[in-house]
């Protein structure tokens, strides 16, 4: 749906992740699909777990772009406290992250992306758009980091065509 180059880093997996529901509107959601349940490592039996994850980093996203959540959700902290993380350090050079667990869940995949886009300051810039029909989710690299659409070709202009209609009108 948008034209914007993925998210830096492990943010990509959040990205990626949030933007499986392809269409809010009638729920078209590629997680039915086994191939990407497989690329994400969800079990099949995990599905609905993987879709609370989603929404509730969709929230947190809209969150970033100062708009409410779009329905209620467990708080993403909440569900990032179940993630078992441990501190990874680098042998040749001494430095440390937080890394998944060895079993490598999705949770625990999503709760060290985080924790990186924390550390490098890039977290916040990752945002959902805000058009209510959307809500898909993109990188700000607007120099501000004031970005409020996936697509400024798509979700963008009909936000500005429908504020210049509600002028005239």
């Amino acid at each position: 749906m948008n034209e914007r180059s993925a998210a830096p880093g492990s943010l990509a997996l959040v990205e990626s992740l949030v933007n499986t529901l392809l269409d809010i509107e009638t729920g078209a959601d590629t997680l039915d699909a086994a191939e990407v349940r497989r690329c994400f490592g969800i079990a099949e039996d995990a599905v609905e777990d993987a879709r609370e994850l989603r929404e509730s980093l969709r929230a947190t996203l809209l969150a970033h772009a100062g708009h409410p959540p779009h329905r209620e959700v467990t708080p993403l902290g909440e569900l990032l406290s179940r993630a078992p993380l441990y501190v990874a350090v680098d042998e040749r050079d001494g430095s440390a992250a937080l890394a998944p667990a060895p079993d490598a869940s999705l949770l625990s995949r999503v709760a060290a992306a985080v924790a990186e886009g924390l550390a490098n300051g890039t977290w916040m810039r990752l945002k959902a758009c805000e058009a209510d029909d959307c809500h898909w989710a993109y990188y700000d690299r607007s120099p501000a980091g004031r970005g409020r659409w996936c697509s400024m070709q798509v979700c963008g202009a009909r936000a500005k065509m429908r504020r210049y209609r509600a002028k005239e009108g």
